[in-house]
């Protein structure tokens, strides 16, 4: 019987053991860690997203790093038939903004249970805490895997499913990126994705916790053209800004250090700055006899109101009545175009995917088979693709996964 060893008990990982286990295969999925799945256990702020409900061109637009690599992989496992897998596993899930599909539960652990329910019905035979030294090829196919502990697993094909960098805690230390190295592969420079961002404004600090929805934000690079836009929410942190439109932002910006990134957030993206010009209006007119400082509470946060007027060069005792049209249309087009200066990713570990990997010129799209070692495969984040959050990148590891396991 054709024996395959896969390495990482992630969401890939698990898909590719238990596809290729029902083929009849004799499956060992091996697992550094004590127990299975602690990355996904912190997908979606526990929630676990686990794909998108998107067709499939828009699932390969939402990958911004080698999407059509991925076309074999999206339309040979696709997110209904991902869903589809799920409530048969007793999962039941729902669609929502954005078509992003969570567990009904809005658990993570549910998903976890379900993947590791799917590799033992499969009869695939998991070890944990059984960390891998090196994969052997002889003659530039496959013969064996060798464990730290010494122990020899010889196989016909090895699954490499180890992650990439990002949260080293749940074991993506790019334990894969040197096994693959080691057999001839390249490996593009990694860095993160899906990360907040440092900015160079010290205010930030004094908006922390802070979250705005239903803004808009514009990338511009050091020429001042746009590489990005995006509308929903933010935060501000500590150091700068982060959530679910930020993260998407990281993913088509380029090294901070090469290129000076400046990130503009629209705060009423709903209304061009004549209309926004004449909400102020109004505004001043029901605190007219008010000090600046006390008449933007109708129109902003109020963490964000001192920082603003600071901002505005307003003084902040003016009586509203005293402040002059230019000074108000100078508000204005503040609020329409409120700049942050790129400093720098937050470090690597704190990223959600990792950027770069094997390069995938070296990979079999529609087998995801290396073309340099016959019998060793690759499957998820290991590879050098990466997409923007709202599910995307769950289903990369589970389409790429069955890939692999249909064909090692």
């Amino acid at each position: 019987m054709k024996k395959v060893v896969v390495i990482g008990a992630g969401a890939a990982g698990m898909i590719a053991a238990a596809t290729a286990a029902d083929r009849g295969l004799d499956v060992v999925l091996l697992e550094k860690q004590h127990r299975v799945g602690r990355k996904l256990l912190i997908t979606g702020k526990g929630r676990c997203n686990i794909t998108n409900a998107c067709d499939i061109e828009e699932l390969i637009e939402n990958v911004p790093t080698n999407g059509k690599f991925l076309y074999s992989a999206f339309y040979t496992f696709t997110n209904d038939d991902v869903i589809d897998m799920f409530n048969n596993l007793g999962v039941s899930t729902r669609v929502e903004r954005g078509k992003r599909v969570f567990p009904e539960s809005d658990k993570a652990r549910d998903v976890v249970d379900a993947l590791e329910r799917h590799i033992k019905n499969k009869k695939v035979k998991l070890e944990l805490n059984a960390e891998v030294n090196k994969i052997v090829a002889t003659n530039d196919k496959v013969e064996k895997v060798i464990l730290k502990n010494r122990k020899e697993i010889k196989c016909d094909s090895v699954i490499i499913a180890t992650g990439g960098v990002s949260y080293p805690l749940t074991g993506s230390t790019g334990d894969g990126y040197k096994f693959a190295k080691s057999l001839g592969h390249t490996i593009i420079d990694t860095k993160p994705s899906l990360i907040g961002i440092e900015v160079q404004e010290g205010f930030v600090k004094d908006l922390e916790k802070l979250a705005l929805r239903n803004v808009s934000i514009t990338v511009l690079n050091s020429k001042n053209k746009k590489v990005y836009d995006d509308f929903g929410e933010m935060e501000f942190t500590k150091y700068g800004l982060d959530g679910p439109i930020i993260k998407s932002a990281s993913c088509r910006m380029k090294d901070t250090t090469k290129e000076n990134y400046k990130i503009v957030v629209d705060l009423k993206p709903a209304l061009d700055e004549e209309k926004l010009d004449k909400r102020v209006q109004k505004d001043f007119q029901k605190y007219t006899n008010k000090r600046f400082e006390n008449a933007l509470n109708d129109l902003l946060p109020k963490k964000l109101i001192p920082i603003i007027i600071e901002l505005s060069s307003i003084p902040k005792d003016t009586v509203v009545h005293q402040i002059s049209r230019e000074q108000r249309r100078s508000l204005v087009s503040l609020l329409k175009n409120f700049t942050f200066t790129v400093k720098r990713y937050r470090p690597i570990e704190e990223a959600i995917v990792t950027s770069g990997g094997i390069k995938v010129n070296e990979i079999n799209a529609s087998t995801m088979e290396s073309k340099l070692v016959q019998g060793l495969f690759f499957a998820g984040e290991v590879i050098d693709v990466d997409a923007y959050t709202g599910g995307f990148n769950l289903q990369i590891a589970f389409s790429t996964g069955y890939l692999a396991g249909i064909n090692c």
